[in-house]
């Protein structure tokens, strides 16, 4: 009963204080595909992706009944890094569901204006100015967010002091930007600026930078951030070690002789705290530990690796490719390994019953495409009557007559083109897709039908996949190589195909590049057949491995080479305009539909649909 009554109160209390209009409220998931694009219109940086932010701690002044409710200690604000510009995960400052969507719209376009804050009072009055200047159209959207903003703000009436003098200045500095120099100075942070980008939070250094873990020489690597309901958590490492850890053991006979310290890692597994993901959400910033106990992470990481009597083939030593820094503005040579892989362990098998139906009829209508027909015109003899010469002979008296090119003939031409199609296999892929698929079991089924369709076309055509594990490894699947003829060998390695690692594309893309330049077609196309953004464990993570990926499909264009991409990630058109341009990829809703859509995408890139 007492618990009852205390959920009821808690939910009175909060409801009482709340100050935010529900029913209005909008999602930043909802605008993030028309955001993206706004945002590079107005000559946001490219490589940058909208993401939500958690909620940041500020020195705000509290009601009583908001210190009760334990609410209103943390506000969500807007501002952004160089990875990326962080919005609200939601808007509900308004009543009118309208002036919520327009704040995110009016940010999404100060954060292309503003990309660094220098001085936040100054810096935002500028953008706000110059942006209105630039944009006109934009000025009837912000001056109705600043009529809408201002009630909101505190009552001038009821503050004094220097609070009022800052409180004046900002609302000033709202209605005419660029009007006030600085911020008066007074006790606690003003009330949030909710048009306004903030600078971004303040990153912990480390003791110790390096970490052990990753021998790369990349320097400045990004830190990898956790991630809760679709807000960004913010990281520090810091450097946990202390002379003291460690378990303490020895023996009762041995006491005053012989003591030993172990390093001893205890597994955390019995005691996790059920409430840790909401308690991760009232952190603004998550520390990680540098201190590496009985490397146990290591330790975990090797044991999720197959033994090699369970691991694909490795063929070769491999060979290193670059890989693009766009901080440094330049190639790291010899920087990735690239690890060729075979299934020597696949039985040959034919193509599965439950495909054979749709496998026949893909293969009956790929081979018309086995050969072209061309009509040779005006010829002197041929199979048919060539009608358009026989009429401008009619037409025409002065023409000699003894010319008889009244007929036109067949020639056949074979398709002068080759196709690569390259399978992203990491780990993302095991995911349950419904009760009785998984991801990797539709991907199986989509490469083992287009096979099926270019092997009745007679096109030449090649099927690789690729995962990765840090720049040290990445894996590159052989299923099927060019001068290899397509048989039950092939189809065996397609049927066994199964989820990798990480996904670290612009490797995938540079290799596949080098395999494609082997053939002599005039056209040849490279088919990406992708479920996420690049990622991997290390730096390769947001911005550094979108940028990697684009100086990679700009190489592979500057050869000749045709890249296209086909995505089952619902937010690829966020990211995929940047990576291929506006017609270089394709996003696929329903990935049911995948295994039959395949073929008919490579109908219409090779113009035959």
């Amino acid at each position: 009963m007492e618990e009852l009554v205390g959920e009821f109160w808690h939910k009175l209390i909060t409801k009482r204080v709340s100050t935010e209009h529900s029913g209005a409220k909008v999602n930043l998931t909802d605008l993030n595909s028309q955001l993206a694009p706004f945002y590079r219109a107005l000559g946001g940086a490219p490589g940058k992706v909208i993401e939500g932010a958690s909620a940041r701690e500020l020195k705000l002044h509290r009601r009583f009944l908001q210190r009760v409710a334990g609410t209103h200690r943390r506000t969500n604000i807007a501002w952004q890094d160089e990875r990326s510009v962080r919005l609200p995960p939601m808007h509900a400052i308004f009543p009118d569901k309208a002036l919520n969507e327009a704040l995110y719209f009016w940010l999404t376009a100060l954060a292309a204006q503003l990309p660094t804050i220098k001085h936040w009072f100054v810096d935002n009055q500028h953008a706000t100015l110059d942006l209105l200047k630039s944009k006109p159209g934009l000025a009837s959207s912000y001056y109705a967010l600043v009529d809408a903003i201002l009630p909101l703000r505190p009552d001038l009436d009821k503050l004094e002091g220097s609070k009022l003098i800052r409180e004046q200045a900002i609302q000033q500095a709202l209605k005419v930007p660029g009007s006030v120099a600085n911020l008066p100075k007074a006790s606690g942070d003003p009330d949030p600026i909710f048009l306004w980008l903030y600078p971004e939070p303040i990153h912990g250094v480390s003791i110790d930078a390096d970490d052990e873990l990753d021998d790369s020489d990349v320097e400045n690597q990004e830190e990898q951030a956790e991630q809760l309901k679709g807000e960004r958590k913010e990281a520090k490492r810091t450097n946990d070690s202390k002379e003291t850890d460690g378990l303490l053991v020895f023996m009762l006979e041995s006491l005053g002789t012989w003591t030993e310290q172990i390093e001893l890692d205890r597994p955390q597994e019995e005691d996790v705290d059920v409430n840790a993901a909401a308690a991760a959400e009232d952190l603004d910033i998550i520390t990680l530990s540098r201190q590496r106990r009985a490397q146990s992470a290591k330790i975990k990481f090797d044991m999720d690796l197959p033994a090699p009597q369970n691991d694909d083939l490795a063929v070769g030593e491999g060979h290193r490719l670059p890989e693009w820094d766009y901080k440094r503005s330049s190639m790291l040579q010899d920087f990735c390994l690239i690890q060729p892989m075979l299934a020597d362990d696949a039985l040959p098998a034919p193509v599965p019953d439950r495909l054979k139906m749709v496998a026949n009829q893909l293969r009956n209508r790929f081979s018309a495409l086995n050969f072209q027909t061309n009509w040779l015109r005006r010829q002197t003899q041929g199979t048919e009557l060539d009608l358009d010469s026989c009429i401008e002979k009619i037409s025409d008296p002065n023409d000699q007559l003894e010319k008889q090119n009244f007929y036109k003939a067949r020639s056949r031409n074979q398709r002068d083109l080759s196709c690569l199609l390259l399978a992203d296999l990491s780990m993302s892929t095991d995911s349950a897709l419904n009760a009785h698929q998984k991801v990797i079991d539709v991907i199986r089924d989509s490469i083992l039908l287009f096979a099926e369709a270019l092997s009745g076309a007679g096109d030449p055509f090649a099927i690789y996949g690729f995962s990765s594990i840090r720049n040290k490894q990445v894996r590159f699947n052989l299923l099927k190589n060019f001068s290899e003829p397509y048989s039950d060998a092939a189809r065996g390695r397609i049927l066994a195909v199964k989820p990798g690692f990480y996904t670290r594309m612009g490797a995938g893309i540079r290799q596949s590049t080098e395999v494609l330049q082997t053939q002599s077609t005039h056209k040849r196309l490279m088919l990406i057949l992708s479920d996420g953004k690049p990622n991997d464990i290390d730096h390769y993570e947001g911005r550094y491995g979108v940028e990697d990926t684009r100086k990679a499909i700009m190489e592979a264009k500057r050869k000749g080479i045709q890249p296209f991409c086909i995505t089952i990630d619902e937010g690829g058109n966020e990211y995929l305009p940047y990576l291929f341009g506006d017609n270089g990829y394709a996003v696929v809703s329903d990935m049911t539909r995948l295994p039959t859509l395949l073929p008919k995408l490579y109908l219409n890139l090779t113009g035959q649909s």
